[in-house]
Protein backbone atom coordinates (compact mmCIF):
# COMPACT_ATOMS: atom_id res chain seq x y z
CA UNK A 1 0.00 0.00 0.00
CA UNK A 2 1.34 3.42 -1.04
CA UNK A 3 1.89 5.94 2.29
CA UNK A 4 0.69 9.18 2.69
CA UNK A 5 3.11 12.08 0.92
CA UNK A 6 4.47 10.10 -1.72
CA UNK A 7 4.49 11.12 -5.45
CA UNK A 8 2.49 8.56 -7.56
CA UNK A 9 1.60 7.38 -11.20
CA UNK A 10 -1.65 7.07 -12.03
CA UNK A 11 -4.13 6.23 -15.22
CA UNK A 12 -7.50 7.77 -15.47
CA UNK A 13 -10.39 5.49 -14.95
CA UNK A 14 -13.53 7.86 -15.05
CA UNK A 15 -14.75 10.95 -13.88
CA UNK A 16 -17.85 10.67 -10.92
CA UNK A 17 -19.60 14.21 -10.10
CA UNK A 18 -16.39 15.91 -10.53
CA UNK A 19 -13.99 13.67 -8.90
CA UNK A 20 -11.72 12.19 -11.29
CA UNK A 21 -11.03 8.21 -10.44
CA UNK A 22 -7.73 6.86 -10.84
CA UNK A 23 -6.28 3.56 -11.26
CA UNK A 24 -3.06 2.66 -9.18
CA UNK A 25 -2.58 -1.08 -10.39
CA UNK A 26 -4.95 -2.75 -8.17
CA UNK A 27 -5.96 0.10 -6.19
CA UNK A 28 -8.21 3.23 -6.92
CA UNK A 29 -7.65 6.78 -6.26
CA UNK A 30 -10.22 9.59 -6.10
CA UNK A 31 -8.63 13.28 -7.14
CA UNK A 32 -11.62 15.94 -5.29
CA UNK A 33 -12.67 18.73 -6.96
CA UNK A 34 -10.70 20.53 -4.69
CA UNK A 35 -7.77 18.98 -5.31
CA UNK A 36 -7.68 19.49 -9.62
CA UNK A 37 -6.20 21.98 -10.88
CA UNK A 38 -9.00 24.50 -12.31
CA UNK A 39 -6.81 24.29 -16.20
CA UNK A 40 -6.31 20.62 -16.25
CA UNK A 41 -8.30 18.04 -18.47
CA UNK A 42 -8.57 14.57 -17.66
CA UNK A 43 -9.66 12.00 -19.97
CA UNK A 44 -9.46 8.37 -20.22
CA UNK A 45 -5.86 5.98 -19.79
CA UNK A 46 -4.17 9.41 -19.14
CA UNK A 47 -1.73 8.96 -17.23
CA UNK A 48 -0.82 11.69 -14.31
CA UNK A 49 1.51 12.28 -11.13
CA UNK A 50 -0.29 13.00 -7.92
CA UNK A 51 0.60 13.28 -4.91
CA UNK A 52 -1.08 10.99 -2.07
CA UNK A 53 -2.73 13.24 -0.04
CA UNK A 54 -4.38 10.91 2.68
CA UNK A 55 -5.47 6.93 2.99
CA UNK A 56 -8.95 6.85 4.37
CA UNK A 57 -9.96 3.80 6.39
CA UNK A 58 -13.39 2.79 5.50
CA UNK A 59 -15.18 -0.49 5.95
CA UNK A 60 -15.25 -1.12 2.00
CA UNK A 61 -11.73 -1.06 2.13
CA UNK A 62 -8.81 2.63 2.36
CA UNK A 63 -9.93 5.03 0.05
CA UNK A 64 -7.07 7.24 -1.53
CA UNK A 65 -7.38 10.76 -1.79
CA UNK A 66 -4.81 12.39 -4.36
CA UNK A 67 -4.14 16.01 -5.11
CA UNK A 68 -2.71 17.92 -8.33
CA UNK A 69 -2.72 21.30 -6.34
CA UNK A 70 -0.33 20.46 -3.24
CA UNK A 71 2.56 22.34 -2.98
CA UNK A 72 4.48 18.91 -1.97
CA UNK A 73 3.24 18.15 -4.99
CA UNK A 74 5.92 20.36 -6.40
CA UNK A 75 8.53 18.80 -4.01
CA UNK A 76 8.53 15.55 -4.76
CA UNK A 77 8.61 16.08 -8.74
CA UNK A 78 11.56 18.24 -7.76
CA UNK A 79 13.40 15.01 -5.96
CA UNK A 80 12.63 12.99 -8.86
CA UNK A 81 13.89 15.26 -11.09
CA UNK A 82 16.91 16.74 -10.06
CA UNK A 83 19.28 14.24 -7.41
CA UNK A 84 20.85 17.07 -5.74
CA UNK A 85 17.37 17.41 -4.30
CA UNK A 86 17.03 13.96 -3.78
CA UNK A 87 20.31 12.84 -2.16
CA UNK A 88 20.26 16.45 0.13
CA UNK A 89 23.02 18.23 -1.09
CA UNK A 90 20.34 21.23 -2.83
CA UNK A 91 16.99 21.62 -0.34
CA UNK A 92 14.14 23.71 -0.99
CA UNK A 93 13.35 26.03 1.49
CA UNK A 94 10.21 26.81 0.55
CA UNK A 95 7.25 27.11 -2.28
CA UNK A 96 4.54 29.37 -3.25
CA UNK A 97 1.74 27.84 -6.11
CA UNK A 98 -0.44 29.15 -7.36
CA UNK A 99 -1.71 25.78 -9.13
CA UNK A 100 -2.25 25.46 -12.92
CA UNK A 101 -0.55 29.13 -13.15
CA UNK A 102 2.94 29.77 -11.51
CA UNK A 103 5.16 28.61 -8.57
CA UNK A 104 8.19 29.58 -6.92
CA UNK A 105 10.60 27.48 -5.35
CA UNK A 106 13.51 28.83 -2.98
CA UNK A 107 16.80 26.79 -2.80
CA UNK A 108 19.60 26.43 -1.25
CA UNK A 109 23.23 24.58 -1.31
CA UNK A 110 23.92 22.47 1.64
CA UNK A 111 27.52 21.54 0.30
CA UNK A 112 29.92 24.14 -0.92
CA UNK A 113 30.55 24.49 -4.85
CA UNK A 114 27.13 23.71 -6.13
CA UNK A 115 24.69 25.87 -7.53
CA UNK A 116 21.50 25.11 -6.15
CA UNK A 117 19.64 27.60 -8.95
CA UNK A 118 22.05 25.06 -11.66
CA UNK A 119 21.16 22.30 -10.44
CA UNK A 120 17.37 22.43 -10.47
CA UNK A 121 17.18 24.13 -13.75
CA UNK A 122 19.42 21.43 -15.61
CA UNK A 123 21.33 21.71 -18.56
CA UNK A 124 19.99 23.47 -21.35
CA UNK A 125 16.46 23.45 -18.96
CA UNK A 126 15.78 20.27 -18.99
CA UNK A 127 15.00 19.03 -15.37
CA UNK A 128 12.99 22.22 -14.88
CA UNK A 129 11.59 21.55 -18.15
CA UNK A 130 9.93 18.04 -17.37
CA UNK A 131 8.37 19.61 -14.55
CA UNK A 132 6.24 22.15 -16.25
CA UNK A 133 5.35 19.29 -19.10
CA UNK A 134 4.49 17.17 -16.12
CA UNK A 135 2.34 20.32 -14.65
CA UNK A 136 0.76 21.06 -18.02
CA UNK A 137 2.54 24.69 -18.86
CA UNK A 138 3.03 25.76 -15.29
CA UNK A 139 5.69 27.95 -15.09
CA UNK A 140 8.02 27.65 -12.06
CA UNK A 141 10.72 30.48 -10.99
CA UNK A 142 13.69 28.45 -9.19
CA UNK A 143 15.24 31.08 -6.93
CA UNK A 144 18.18 31.42 -4.99
CA UNK A 145 17.10 30.90 -0.70
CA UNK A 146 19.32 33.11 1.23
CA UNK A 147 18.90 34.34 5.47
CA UNK A 148 19.26 37.69 4.62
CA UNK A 149 15.62 38.73 3.91
CA UNK A 150 16.98 41.41 1.61
CA UNK A 151 18.87 39.07 -0.39
CA UNK A 152 15.85 36.58 -0.23
CA UNK A 153 13.04 39.34 -1.11
CA UNK A 154 14.84 40.55 -4.52
CA UNK A 155 15.59 37.22 -5.23
CA UNK A 156 12.18 36.40 -5.31
CA UNK A 157 11.09 38.79 -7.06
CA UNK A 158 12.42 37.48 -10.05
CA UNK A 159 12.67 37.69 -12.66
CA UNK A 160 12.33 41.75 -12.04
CA UNK A 161 15.74 43.45 -11.43
CA UNK A 162 15.65 45.00 -7.59
CA UNK A 163 17.60 48.54 -7.19
CA UNK A 164 17.47 48.39 -2.70
CA UNK A 165 14.96 46.85 -0.27
CA UNK A 166 14.04 48.56 3.29
CA UNK A 167 13.23 46.22 5.77
CA UNK A 168 10.56 47.33 8.78
CA UNK A 169 10.95 45.01 11.10
CA UNK A 170 8.04 45.76 13.34
CA UNK A 171 5.67 45.43 10.70
CA UNK A 172 7.97 42.26 8.91
CA UNK A 173 7.09 44.37 5.98
CA UNK A 174 9.50 45.13 3.20
CA UNK A 175 9.42 48.04 0.88
CA UNK A 176 11.12 47.15 -2.49
CA UNK A 177 12.56 49.75 -5.18
CA UNK A 178 12.70 48.74 -8.78
CA UNK A 179 14.04 50.30 -12.19
CA UNK A 180 10.84 52.35 -13.81
CA UNK A 181 10.70 49.91 -16.70
CA UNK A 182 10.72 46.91 -14.41
CA UNK A 183 7.77 47.74 -12.46
CA UNK A 184 4.78 45.97 -14.19
CA UNK A 185 7.41 42.58 -14.25
CA UNK A 186 8.02 42.95 -10.43
CA UNK A 187 4.20 43.31 -9.85
CA UNK A 188 3.23 40.95 -12.49
CA UNK A 189 -0.02 40.12 -14.50
CA UNK A 190 -2.87 41.22 -11.46
CA UNK A 191 -0.12 41.30 -8.83
CA UNK A 192 0.77 37.48 -9.22
CA UNK A 193 4.47 37.79 -9.29
CA UNK A 194 4.61 40.17 -5.99
CA UNK A 195 2.37 38.09 -4.44
CA UNK A 196 4.09 34.90 -4.96
CA UNK A 197 7.58 36.61 -3.75
CA UNK A 198 5.55 37.15 -0.43
CA UNK A 199 4.28 34.26 0.53
CA UNK A 200 7.78 32.60 -0.52
CA UNK A 201 9.83 35.13 1.45
CA UNK A 202 7.11 35.58 4.29
CA UNK A 203 7.10 38.98 4.10
CA UNK A 204 4.44 41.47 3.02
CA UNK A 205 5.85 43.43 0.10
CA UNK A 206 5.32 46.82 -0.94
CA UNK A 207 7.13 47.87 -4.78
CA UNK A 208 7.59 51.78 -6.16
CA UNK A 209 9.45 52.59 -8.81
CA UNK A 210 12.48 54.55 -8.78
CA UNK A 211 11.19 57.52 -10.05
CA UNK A 212 8.18 57.24 -7.59
CA UNK A 213 10.51 57.07 -4.77
CA UNK A 214 12.21 60.05 -5.72
CA UNK A 215 9.23 62.06 -5.97
CA UNK A 216 7.98 61.45 -2.57
CA UNK A 217 11.66 61.84 -1.26
CA UNK A 218 11.36 65.19 -2.81
CA UNK A 219 7.64 66.07 -1.46
CA UNK A 220 8.61 65.32 2.16
CA UNK A 221 11.67 67.35 1.88
CA UNK A 222 9.85 70.11 0.79
CA UNK A 223 7.08 69.88 3.22
CA UNK A 224 10.06 69.02 5.84
CA UNK A 225 11.50 72.51 4.54
CA UNK A 226 8.74 74.34 5.11
CA UNK A 227 7.91 73.13 8.54
CA UNK A 228 11.26 74.23 9.90
CA UNK A 229 10.98 77.96 7.79
CA UNK A 230 7.85 77.81 9.99
CA UNK A 231 8.79 76.87 13.02
CA UNK A 232 11.61 79.72 12.44
CA UNK A 233 9.48 82.28 11.56
CA UNK A 234 7.75 81.10 14.81
CA UNK A 235 10.89 81.11 17.18
CA UNK A 236 11.82 84.86 15.71
CA UNK A 237 8.10 86.35 16.51
CA UNK A 238 8.19 85.03 20.00
CA UNK A 239 11.74 86.44 21.07
CA UNK A 240 10.14 89.56 20.17
CA UNK A 241 6.65 88.98 21.52
CA UNK A 242 6.19 91.18 24.59
CA UNK A 243 5.36 88.46 27.70
CA UNK A 244 2.16 89.28 29.44
CA UNK A 245 0.78 88.02 32.85
CA UNK A 246 -2.70 86.28 33.60
CA UNK A 247 -4.19 84.89 36.33
CA UNK A 248 -6.65 81.78 35.26
CA UNK A 249 -10.03 82.43 35.96
CA UNK A 250 -12.58 80.25 37.95
CA UNK A 251 -13.29 78.85 34.76
CA UNK A 252 -9.82 77.28 34.15
CA UNK A 253 -9.75 80.00 31.20
CA UNK A 254 -7.18 82.88 30.64
CA UNK A 255 -8.07 85.99 28.58
CA UNK A 256 -6.46 87.49 25.91
CA UNK A 257 -7.25 90.65 23.92
CA UNK A 258 -11.60 90.38 25.11
CA UNK A 259 -11.16 86.06 24.22
CA UNK A 260 -10.84 83.52 26.60
CA UNK A 261 -8.53 80.33 25.68
CA UNK A 262 -8.65 77.13 27.70
CA UNK A 263 -9.66 75.72 29.66
CA UNK A 264 -6.41 75.17 31.58
CA UNK A 265 -7.37 72.63 34.07
CA UNK A 266 -8.39 72.89 37.23
CA UNK A 267 -5.07 72.86 39.22
CA UNK A 268 -4.51 76.16 37.48
CA UNK A 269 -7.22 78.03 38.79
CA UNK A 270 -6.31 80.79 40.76
CA UNK A 271 -2.87 80.78 39.02
CA UNK A 272 -0.50 83.22 37.74
CA UNK A 273 0.57 82.21 34.14
CA UNK A 274 2.73 83.64 30.99
CA UNK A 275 1.37 85.02 27.53
CA UNK A 276 3.64 85.45 24.45
CA UNK A 277 1.64 85.71 21.19
CA UNK A 278 2.64 85.46 17.50
CA UNK A 279 0.76 86.23 14.02
CA UNK A 280 -1.13 83.02 14.14
CA UNK A 281 -0.71 81.40 17.74
CA UNK A 282 -1.11 81.84 21.76
CA UNK A 283 1.51 80.74 23.79
CA UNK A 284 1.30 80.47 27.63
CA UNK A 285 3.59 78.95 29.77
CA UNK A 286 4.10 77.93 33.65
CA UNK A 287 6.85 78.04 35.58
CA UNK A 288 8.80 78.92 32.33
CA UNK A 289 7.48 75.74 30.07
CA UNK A 290 5.00 75.63 27.86
CA UNK A 291 1.88 74.66 28.80
CA UNK A 292 -0.77 75.39 25.64
CA UNK A 293 -1.21 76.53 23.16
CA UNK A 294 -3.97 77.82 20.63
CA UNK A 295 -4.88 79.67 17.40
CA UNK A 296 -5.83 83.12 18.07
CA UNK A 297 -9.53 83.89 17.43
CA UNK A 298 -11.08 87.11 16.64
CA UNK A 299 -14.93 85.33 16.73
CA UNK A 300 -16.88 88.20 18.78
CA UNK A 301 -18.45 85.54 20.23
CA UNK A 302 -15.72 84.69 22.44
CA UNK A 303 -15.65 87.64 23.64
CA UNK A 304 -15.41 88.13 27.57
CA UNK A 305 -15.68 91.21 29.85
CA UNK A 306 -12.57 92.25 31.60
CA UNK A 307 -11.53 91.50 34.66
CA UNK A 308 -11.32 93.27 37.31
Amino acid sequence: MDREGELITATVQRTNKGNVILEMGKAEAIIPVKEQVENDRYYHGQRLKVYLLEIRREDRGPRLIASRTHKNLITRLFEMEVPEIYNGTVEIKSIAREPGLRTKVAVAARQEGIDPVGSCVGMRGIRIQNIVNELNGEKIDVVQWSPDPRDFIANALSPAQVVEVHLNDQDHAALVIVPDKQLSLAIGKEGQNVRLAAKLSGWRIDIKSATALLEEERAAAEVRASAEAEAMATEAELANAELEERKVRPDGTVRYRNVAYGPLGNDLIGVTVQLRATSQKLYIYHHDRLFASYILVEDESEVVADEE
